[in-house]
């Protein structure tokens, strides 16, 4: 049985040494442990490591899990969000990955003028073009930011992706070096909300390169949990 208090150490340690063969400081990086289908017990475990930052997929799993862990951690939504979810989401999250289009930034933006205050964001870009991810084309980004800034409400943090699934974790090299040029190119533009600093990229196989490429958080499930089993 896998057992996540040692993992986390593990995985600390395998992010401290990418980041230092990149000459970057280790605490520029942050762990998300990706809990989505693990219990509350196993959850525990974690935070009792010290990683208090964890992601879920889903809306609905993160309401189940919220009357239990609630304000013990920082929440993090890097599933698709259905709009329908906003409000919730909102209330729960405090950094959704996943913002791919224009009715979810305007359903966002409407829930941050509802409570006054505004929603953080992270613009998902499709930077492999594979059809079976979500995601703003490349080409895209800069007129998808540039309307977002116009309406207020959102703060744009940064970008995500999701490499395309390999055994080899150097073949997600060029897609996460790509999306920390966009986020460099465009972050010259001063659009107003919109700061491009945090890369959310790399999961359990590949999560070193990705910290290599500039990487500010690593979303990292089984290599800390275990195998997920299926709900």
């Amino acid at each position: 049985m896998s057992n996540p208090l040692s993992n986390v150490e593990m995985v600390r340690q395998q992010v401290a040494t990418a980041a230092r063969r990149a000459g970057r400081d280790p605490s520029a990086v942050t762990i998300i442990a990706v809990s989505k289908t693990h219990t509350i017990a196993e959850i525990e475990q974690v935070l009792a490591a010290g990683l208090n930052h964890l992601g879920e997929n889903r809306v609905q799993e993160l309401q189940e899990k919220w009357p239990t862990l609630g304000g013990r951690a920082t929440w993090h939504l890097i599933g698709s969000l259905q709009t329908n979810k906003v409000k919730p989401a909102v209330e729960m999250a405090s950094l959704i990955h996943s913002l791919d289009r224009d009715s979810l930034a305007q359903a966002l933006a409407r829930e941050a003028e509802r409570l006054g205050a505004p929603v953080n964001v992270l613009v998902q870009v499709n930077v492999s073009g594979e059809e079976s991810k979500h995601g703003i084309a490349p080409a895209e980004l800069e007129p998808f930011l540039r309307r977002i800034s116009q309406g207020g409400g959102l703060q744009v943090q940064g970008l995500m992706t999701m490499a395309p699934h390999a055994s080899d974790p150097e073949l997600a090299r060029p897609h996460f070096r790509r999306l920390r040029e966009l986020a460099r190119e465009l972050g010259t533009l001063g659009l107003p909300h919109v700061n491009l600093q945090q890369l959310s990229m790399g999961m359990s196989g590949d999560f070193e390169v990705a910290v290599e490429e500039g990487a500010t958080l690593v979303r990292v499930g089984t290599a800390i949990f275990g195998a997920r089993e299926p709900r």
